[in-house]
């Protein structure tokens, strides 16, 4: 019975396998992960807004990159322009609904997508966006990272950044 314990006290400081502890990189390696330099340009133009959303948020985590590390902000920034021209498919038109609550009683919203579309189209996109990010710290970095506009015009305001076309 006592070689038993002493066993199980042996594995418990070894972890589960007894093997080598996973690579953490640090210092400068790790400034280097961050660094998320690369600029892209999306055209929602009859893009499926889910689709499209679902994209754009990968890049923004920076899951196709080759030095993605779940726990540090390795994603791009991302600009989304002609928002007012993204596809909704089936009745998502007439049947999608916004929820806000003001915080008081009876206070709860309900606007369908075919309202808020005509003033609000880059909210609508920005929100599918946010709505694919994982809901931990890193969040609001990555959310820094994406600008969406209505038309093309928002382009012009990023031309420093040299942003690349992203092929969706």
């Amino acid at each position: 019975m006592g070689h038993t314990l002493r066993l199980m006290f042996v594995f418990a400081g070894k972890g589960v396998t007894g093997r080598m502890t996973t690579y953490v990189a640090k210092g400068e390696e790790a400034e280097a992960l961050k660094r998320g330099a690369a600029w892209f340009i999306v055209d929602a133009t009859d893009q499926v807004l889910g689709r499209l959303a679902t994209r754009v948020a990968r890049v923004l985590i920076g899951k196709d990159k080759p030095t993605f590390t779940p726990y540090l902000d390795s994603g791009d920034h991302v600009i989304v322009i002609n928002a007012d021209k993204v596809r909704l498919t089936g009745n998502k038109l007439e049947q999608k609904i916004y929820y806000s609550h003001s915080g008081y009683p009876g206070g709860l919203k309900a606007v369908p997508a075919r309202r808020i579309r005509p003033q609000r189209a880059d909210w609508m996109v920005r929100e599918a966006i946010l709505g694919m990010l994982p809901k931990n710290k890193l969040r609001a970095r990555r959310a820094k990272k994406l600008r969406v506009y209505r038309d093309a015009s928002g382009v012009a305001r990023h031309s420093g950044q040299k942003p690349q076309a992203l092929s969706m």
